[in-house]
């Protein structure tokens, strides 16, 4: 059995007609032909059991129950009105809560402080931010958007490129000065490695000319890139890592780059979010910003 939820058009049409003074009118103020507002009202009298309008060739006049209901018609339709400037408003306006998740040490680093310039610019969004080197499902999870390195693993995502991002091998002046510089990829084998991860032994690949791919076994194993990027400052080895992380580390001489001639595959930084159509004022607005401040920020 339907409701009359089922049967909005029905009461609009009858709030018009009585509004308008009568079906022809209505039907004007619709853009509809009269005979569709006849049935529309002709359907919500018989789903209701009582005439609510009383015509003539001259006039019309509210029943007794027709003026009852028309009272609480007109409730009705304030509030679908008022409920579709809410919503509106929302999409004009940059507001409402705010779920981003990116790697730990990016997020920290780059994103916080980015975050926070775009929330005193847009006070009315508060941010929920999720840094992790994990990566989340964004549908399962809730997330409006998340800022990943490199190209989507799942294609019903959408991707948009925020700044260029490249990786390093990188190490301590003090371990490079204990153990040997490498000069060739194969010679990682033999150094001490930080591996960010749970598997011990896990291959860096590299862009060459040659592709070559050198499997190393962890001497540090870490699943927080924070801990690997500071492991490497220690000493503790060499660490691949997003010269986001490194890069000022590496021109202030507190960490030296490995192999400078093999180059890493590129994993530049893209904001990732479910669907392109009828993207929310704040995710636009924050995806917008985010891009323009890491670009102003890219200095290497």
């Amino acid at each position: 059995m339907t409701t009359l939820a089922h049967h909005f058009p029905a009461l609009l049409a009858f709030a018009k007609i009585v509004s308008c003074g009568s079906l022809s009118a209505a039907a004007r103020e619709l853009d509809v032909p009269v005979s569709v507002i006849s049935k529309r009202l002709s359907l919500l009298e018989a789903r209701l059991g009582t005439r609510l309008l009383q015509r003539t060739t001259r006039r019309q006049v509210l029943t007794e129950e027709g003026a009852l209901f028309h009272a609480r018609v007109l409730r009705i339709l304030d509030e679908v009105a008022q409920a579709e400037a809410v919503l509106q408003q929302r999409r004009e306006g940059v507001e409402g809560l705010l779920r981003v998740t990116a790697p730990g040490e990016l997020g920290r680093r780059w994103i916080v402080p980015i975050a926070a310039a775009f929330q005193e610019r847009h006070p009315r969004v508060t941010l929920q931010l999720d840094l992790s080197d994990k990566i989340v499902d964004l549908i399962d999870h809730g997330v409006d958007m998340a800022v990943r390195y490199g190209a989507l693993a799942d294609s019903s995502l959408v991707a948009r490129a925020l700044a260029p991002n490249y990786r390093v091998l990188c190490a301590s002046p003090g371990y490079l000065a204990g153990h040997g510089e490498p000069r060739v990829p194969d010679d990682l084998a033999a150094h001490r490695c930080i591996v960010i991860g749970d598997q011990r032994r896990t291959d860096w690949r590299f862009d060459g000319a040659d592709k070559a791919v050198v499997r190393v076994e962890a001497s540090a194993l870490t699943n927080d890139g924070g801990a690997a990027h500071q492991l490497a400052l220690e000493g503790a080895g060499i660490s691949l890592k997003s010269i986001w992380d490194v890069g000022d580390d590496l021109l202030a001489g507190r960490l030296v780059r490995v192999l400078p001639g093999h180059a890493i595959a590129a994993a530049p930084l893209h904001a990732v979010y479910p669907h392109r159509r009828n993207l929310a004022p704040k995710v636009e607005a924050f995806v917008a910003f985010l891009g323009e401040r890491l670009q102003a920020a890219w200095r290497w």
